[in-house]
């Protein structure tokens, strides 16, 4: 069995590197959660305006756009910016992570990451939570050059395991990301961790989770 996940927000906590920074800056502790949020949406943004135009940037340049609109928009400074951005590297990941990954693995799969984010990222990230030795590979749309939800990114999954799209368990918390993956042919696994209502698209989730627990029941 082949498990495919998500990195940011699935894996990993994209609001940790603002939650961290505020804990040790007074400054940031009133804005760190509004800040977040609209970092996480300027980089959606820009990744899907990007899809659509064919102005492909690497991620961590689209990650670095969308936290300079925040800071200027919330009125943090130049040096609180350049530590939320080094903090993006090194994001935590969420508790149940690394268990359910290796206990995935004991029972025979084969795991990966497929993420919008760039290699050198998904390197830092994974090295960072120490989760290195839980995936089988770290697959970045950089192959194909254009970000997800098209349906040529998710081909690279397929490429890489030389299967078919049935035979791949997808799982991410983002719903746009869902909806490509169905779409492409994948069984699909939201993790729906906020309780959000399904998004209104012609493809809907095959199994929704509160976390990744759920893929051991």
């Amino acid at each position: 069995m082949i498990y495919v996940f998500d990195a940011y927000g699935t894996l990993f906590d994209v609001d940790g590197a603002a939650r961290i920074a505020a804990q040790s800056d007074p400054s940031l502790q009133d804005i760190w959660a509004g800040l977040s949020a609209d970092w996480r949406r300027k980089q959606l943004e820009y990744s899907w305006l990007r899809a659509i135009t064919g102005d492909h940037v690497d991620f961590w340049q689209v990650t670095a756009e969308a936290l300079d609109w925040s800071v200027e928009r919330h009125g943090a400074t130049a040096d609180q910016a350049a530590r939320l951005l080094d903090l993006y590297r090194h994001l935590p990941a969420y508790p149940e992570v690394p268990g359910v990954l290796d206990d995935l693995r004991a029972k025979g799969a084969r795991t990966a990451i497929f993420s919008n984010g760039s290699p050198q990222m998904l390197i830092d990230a994974t090295q960072s939570a120490d989760l290195g030795n839980c995936l089988d590979a770290l697959l970045s749309v950089e192959t194909t050059g254009r970000f997800k939800p098209a349906s040529e990114s998710y081909r690279i999954v397929t490429d890489h395991f030389d299967c078919a799209p049935s035979e791949v368990r997808f799982v991410s918390s983002n719903g746009w990301d869902i909806y490509g993956a169905t779409r492409f042919g994948f069984e699909t696994h939201w993790v729906n961790r906020a309780g959000l209502p399904v998004d209104r698209l012609p493809r809907a989730p095959r199994h929704i989770l509160s976390d990744l627990q759920g893929l051991l029941t």
